[in-house]
């Protein structure tokens, strides 16, 4: 079957970012059984639950957790992704060494 690979990608993920999404956006969009969840990923469901209930916790402070690394494209033009100011890092001196 054609596109069964791509399928796959989101139905068995295996980077452990894109694992814990899939199995929270089950529980919480999906409302899937926490129980079923945490078989289908590999979890087991007490730190399923924890998981989500850090999510919750996170999500109320205003955090995103990051469940992707952003790419060259979320970057603007011209500038640094957000929270990544360089400016600031004080800049090495030269040494003997060097």
């Amino acid at each position: 079957m054609e596109g069964s690979q791509d399928r796959r990608f989101f139905l068995e993920p295996e980077q452990t970012f894109h694992r814990r999404y899939e199995a929270l956006r089950a529980i919480l969009v999906d409302e899937e059984p926490i129980d079923r969840v945490a078989e289908r990923f590999g979890y087991k469901t007490s730190a399923l639950r924890s998981m989500v209930s850090r999510f919750r916790a996170d999500r109320r402070r205003g955090v995103t957790p990051p469940f992707f690394s952003p790419t060259v494209a979320a970057v603007p033009a011209g500038g640094a992704a957000k929270g990544t100011d360089r400016s600031a890092r004080p800049r090495r001196l030269p040494t003997a060494a060097s």
